[in-house]
């Protein structure tokens, strides 16, 4: 990833963020930029990361996206006149494939901000996370639902 695509990058979203994009913002935003990149620029050279940064965004994508869906779900399940006859909660203990802590924790944190569910606990050996899901009506679906989504990106982020 090059420099000057770094600093143009860093002050467009400067502009962004402050809500002005005026030539004299966009120029504090690429000095702002050029700071930050000179103090991270080991970090950024190698090749890998802006195959790495499409990986992150193809995560972010698919969180918000399961975001708004669970959401959607949690919504009707409230607000349906027989919720209790809907509702199916449940514990089940995801195996995990994941193995640092850093993974482990991404993880755990975007079941537990996704409506519908929370992570619970992981095992001491690291295997297995613990999650609570309002809507169990199939746990191998549950299991692959998340294996072959949050997980799988995860993994693909950390190669």
């Amino acid at each position: 990833m090059s420099f000057a695509f770094l600093v143009i990058t860093l002050s467009l979203v400067w502009a962004a963020v402050t809500g002005s994009f005026t030539l004299l913002n966009l120029l504090l935003g690429g000095l702002i930029g050029a700071l930050a990149v000179l103090f991270i620029r080991d970090r950024v050279d190698r090749p890998h990361m802006m195959r790495r940064f499409v990986r992150v965004v193809s995560l972010a994508a698919l969180f918000f996206y399961e975001l708004a869906l669970s959401a959607l779900r949690v919504a009707v399940l409230v607000l349906s006149p027989r919720m209790e006859k809907r509702l199916s909660p449940g514990i089940i203990a995801y195996p995990l494939t994941v193995a640092s802590e850093v993974q482990i924790t991404l993880l755990a944190n975007l079941i537990t901000l996704t409506p519908g569910t929370l992570s619970v606990d992981v095992s001491d050996d690291r295997s297995t996370l613990y999650i609570h899901v309002l809507e169990m009506h199939d746990r191998e679906d549950v299991i692959a639902s998340i294996k072959s989504g949050f997980e799988a990106r995860i993994i693909e982020v950390f190669e």
